[in-house]
């Protein structure tokens, strides 16, 4: 858009106060578009999780906090069980639906602190920023409670389970989230 006027101080052309609105309306929409293309290009879409790039970069701001103040991490690896038996017997939408429901019980389960996304497939994780060793049978009993309310509110051919693994964040090992992540893979077998 071209403005004709007198040269503002930054000898840009001004024009009208109405163009001026309307040349900041263009400005803010071009700035929300890249906004959300950033934002979906960091976000599962599907569960609306952050996704492995979206994750590695919120978890490295995490893990950069904690080591500036000494503070531990620890990161959880989730997998859903059968879950290629469900989109079998079931479908895709229904692996679909299942999915999702775990990330929302994800997503309530755990603290605003912590970061929580989908690696992919049925591969989740939460990095808990300031917990050191976790005890991991608590977490997914938790999980599993919350798990059993929604299983029993959808009557469903079947019920949503995970299995569940922890690494410990050491500065020393794991200079960046993404080696954190090749340890949890190597030790749990992902």
């Amino acid at each position: 858009m071209l403005i004709s006027g007198k040269p503002g101080k930054s000898g840009v052309r001004v024009g009208t106060p109405q163009q001026e609105r309307e040349l900041l309306r263009d400005l803010a929409r071009k700035a929300e578009q890249e906004l959300i293309g950033v934002q979906m290009a960091s976000m599962d879409e599907l569960t609306l999780l952050p996704n492995r790039h979206g994750f590695i970069a919120l978890a490295q701001l995490g893990l950069d906090a904690c080591q500036q103040l000494g503070r531990p991490a620890t990161l959880l690896f989730f997998n859903l069980d059968e879950f290629k038996r469900i989109n079998y017997l079931f479908g895709r939408t229904e692996g679909d639906n299942a999915l999702k429901t775990f990330a929302d019980v994800l997503r309530i389960g755990f603290r605003e602190s912590d970061v929580v996304g989908r690696l992919d497939g049925a591969t989740f994780v939460a990095l808990l920023i300031g917990s050191a060793s976790v005890e991991v049978s608590a977490i997914k009993a938790r999980l599993e409670e919350m798990l059993d309310e929604r299983n029993a509110m959808a009557h469903r051919g079947y019920e949503i389970r995970f299995s569940i693994g922890q690494i410990e964040y050491d500065p020393v090992l794991h200079g960046s989230v993404e080696e954190l992540l090749d340890e949890a893979e190597r030790v749990l077998g992902h």
